[in-house]
């Protein structure tokens, strides 16, 4: 067996994650113990239930959707027009990808988010608050009309939902899907547009 003293929570993840794209869903905590070469027990020292487990390997897989969104709502290189469809298209991007690249975890993704836990309610409400640095510039361009750039981010993640939440991920053609977004763009670029402003 391993040293089980040696064994971090950074380890259980990286080979929980590996033993999910194996099992998907049927994994147990005793699957990943056995790759692990330690006792079930210690894995339940450091996760108190298998739910807690897949919560934590959720919880890791969205920080890393997060980082380039993270980097977007930080720039100041372009205008905010572009820098929210950026911001926009790279989180649809990603969970396309990854319900395509890696279909196991996304379904995990999924579960965990069917559930409404609060990993997805703190998930999204991060989501929504680096959108609304981006909104925030935006007013502050004097592009964006005034108001609360919360509230203003929250109806833009809000009416994007199907185009990014993973209940829709295989929903429709790309083809389809892109044309409805641009639709769904220039109706947010409309609304949110001061009128002497020409985006």
């Amino acid at each position: 067996m391993a040293a089980e003293s040696n064994l971090s929570k950074e380890a259980i993840l990286d080979t929980a994650e590996q033993v999910l794209r194996r099992y998907g869903d049927k994994t147990n905590v005793v699957d990943v113990a056995k790759v692990l070469r330690v006792s079930h027990g210690t894995l339940y020292r450091h996760f108190a239930s298998k739910a807690v487990l897949l919560e934590a390997v959720t919880e890791r897989w969205l920080h890393r959707i997060s980082l380039p969104l993270e980097a977007i709502s930080h720039q100041h290189d372009g205008s905010s027009p572009e820098r929210l469809r950026i911001w926009l298209e790279t989180l649809i991007r990603s969970k396309q990808r990854s319900a395509a690249d890696d279909p196991e975890l996304f379904s995990i993704y999924t579960a965990v988010t069917s559930q409404g836990t609060e990993l997805i309610e703190n998930h999204v409400h991060y989501l929504i608050t680096l959108l609304s640095r981006i909104v925030e510039q935006g007013v502050m361009e004097q592009v964006f009309k005034s108001g609360d750039p919360e509230a203003t981010a929250r109806a833009i993640f809000m009416a994007t939902v199907r185009f990014h939440h993973p209940a829709h991920a295989y929903e429709g053609d790309a083809v389809t899907k892109q044309q409805d977004f641009e639709l769904v763009w220039q109706l947010i670029l409309a609304g949110i547009a001061r009128a002497d402003t020409k985006l």
